[in-house]
């Protein structure tokens, strides 16, 4: 079975779970984790080589630069779908279609609030005005692909009949997958399984559409809601990497996968995916975000797969299978000691880029090796995570209009706290010092001096990457704008050149927001 096409009597692999990711699209609107366009599309060539059936690249009509990453995505991504949000509305179709429409494989995904409490106080519509539109917005999509998706939000505080009624008309309009929303993460395991499976009992044409489901984590149970509605006949999951999202997030699309993997003895369900770039995957959104992941989060967290009680790792020693459910390989964890330092070679570095998914050309691997070297002349060992930290701030850093040439601190406790910095500035040499509470506060007054800006520091925060004193540092500085924000990132084994890094990938990447067009529409978390 496709899961663009309609299911017929037995047709296909019915034990095919198919993975929608909307980490893109519900996850980057939600606080903290904007994207650019570069951004995007690196995430996107990511999920492609995860193995996503869909990928929801983005909502085209809020902003002319959602527009054009969806735009370049589509053009881009071949492997999966590519999906544009669309309200029920004629014009925000015609320009999702416009932006997806180069897509190898093009979905449109419409949607249409179903519950009374939406419908009474934000649509002000009765229940036939919405039927009457979400179906006419269904059979417009179809115009021009007959890949449609359509979703009724707030599906779970919708009147169960009305549902019924809502879907069948939409898969009569030629609407071939059907996601019901747990818009507000209301809904609990019984009773999103005891919904899908009502509609699969009541609305006579379901078998014509793959049912889907999209579950918010507000009160934790995404997962196992998701869980619920694929045991009742749903056969699509919408996720998104690391359970980012609106509020508390979205179905944790590792969380699910991995559950569908690791206990296929009860579900007897699988998915596409290629669970070996589960780990790199969320690395690679940790460091486009600057936001990482809690150390105890399941499948991909720090402590995922670490072990420190005593009976704990003499169980381990003797068998893994006694406190591993899976295995670290399973999900991409490689060994955190390899043994690479000041005098390993640039084919060793080479070969074990590779083994963590990076293929780099000739040039991008001289730049990479050479500030290998740089780190290993000041730290013993290097591990995976600073060739990590190196490859991003390399290799994937947007063309910038502030660069650090030179740092200085003076600072201690019988010292008045300076920073002097040299920066290049639009390719002109500029240099200036600062003074302030503490060589932190130095450092921001004097960049701030050089580049003539002044935005509010909303968050600071430093963290080492590998255990040891000579660690290399990663500092997350996140500044305000217009209402806005941005994260930037710095590493360095000295904290106050990782901070300085920091402070100015924010400020280049403000930059490059402020040359985005943000007419922005409202956005929905479905």
């Amino acid at each position: 079975m496709s899961v663009s096409g309609k299911k017929k009597g037995g047709e296909g692999d019915t034990n095919k779970v198919y993975i929608f990711d909307t980490t893109l699209r519900d996850g980057e609107q939600s606080p903290g984790f904007s994207m650019n366009l570069d951004e995007k599309l690196r995430m996107a060539r990511q999920l492609e080589l995860l193995g996503v059936d869909v990928i929801e690249a983005g909502f085209p009509v809020a902003s002319e630069g959602d527009f054009n990453a969806v735009r370049e995505i589509a053009r881009t991504v071949k492997k999966p779908q590519i999906a544009a949000l669309a309200r029920a509305d004629f014009n925000d179709i015609d320009r999702a279609w416009e932006a997806i429409a180069d897509a190898a494989h093009p979905r449109l995904h419409t949607f249409m609030s179903s519950s009374d409490i939406h419908l009474k106080y934000q649509l002000k519509k009765s229940r036939r005005q919405v039927l009457k539109e979400a179906t006419a917005a269904v059979a417009h999509a179809r115009q021009y692909t007959d890949n449609v998706e359509f979703s009724p939000m707030d599906a779970t505080r919708s009147d169960w009949d009305y549902l019924v009624e809502l879907i069948q008309s939409v898969i009569e309009a030629g609407a071939t997958t059907v996601n019901i929303p747990d818009t507000v993460g209301y809904a609990m395991p019984d009773e999103m399984g005891g919904l899908i499976g009502y509609l699969f009992e009541k609305v006579p044409n379901i078998n014509d559409a793959v049912v889907s489901v999209h579950c918010h984590n507000d009160l934790g149970v995404a997962v196992a809601n998701s869980i619920a509605g694929i045991k009742r006949g749903a056969r699509q999951v919408e996720c998104a990497v690391n359970g980012i999202g609106e509020r508390a997030g979205n179905t944790s699309l590792e969380e699910i996968v991995m559950a569908l993997e690791t206990r296929k003895d009860i579900f007897g369900f699988h998915t596409g995916i290629n669970t070996r770039h589960l780990y790199r995957t969320s690395r690679l959104l940790t460091d486009i975000t600057g936001i990482p992941v809690q150390p105890n989060k399941a499948i991909v967290g720090a402590n995922a797969f670490a072990h420190e009680s005593g009976i704990h790792q003499d169980g381990l020693i003797k068998e893994k299978i006694t406190y591993e459910i899976m295995t670290p390989e399973s999900v991409g964890f490689t060994e955190t000691h390899i043994v690479l330092g000041k005098h390993s070679g640039r084919h060793a570095v080479k070969e074990r880029l590779k083994k963590m998914g990076y293929n780099l050309k000739d040039d991008e691997l001289n730049k990479v090796f050479a500030r290998f070297k740089e780190v290993a002349d000041l730290k013993k060992e290097i591990f995976d995570e600073d060739l990590e930290e190196i490859i991003s701030d390399i290799i994937f850093r947007e063309p910038d209009k502030y660069k650090l040439l030179y740092l200085n601190v003076v600072s201690g406790n019988a010292a008045v706290p300076m920073a002097a910095v040299r920066m290049e500035v639009d390719g002109e040499v500029k240099q200036d010092a600062g003074f302030g509470v503490g060589p932190v506060d130095a450092t921001f007054a004097a960049i701030k001096k050089i580049t003539g800006t002044h935005h509010s520091l909303i968050k600071y925060a430093v963290n080492a990457i590998t255990g040891g004193t000579d660690a290399q540092g990663v500092v997350t500085v996140q500044l305000g704008f217009n209402g806005r924000s941005v994260i930037g990132r710095g590493s360095d084994p000295d904290v106050l050149v990782a901070t300085a890094k920091a402070y100015i990938h924010a400020l280049n990447r403000l930059e490059s927001l402020k040359n985005q067009n943000a007419g922005d529409a409202d956005h929905s978390s479905l």
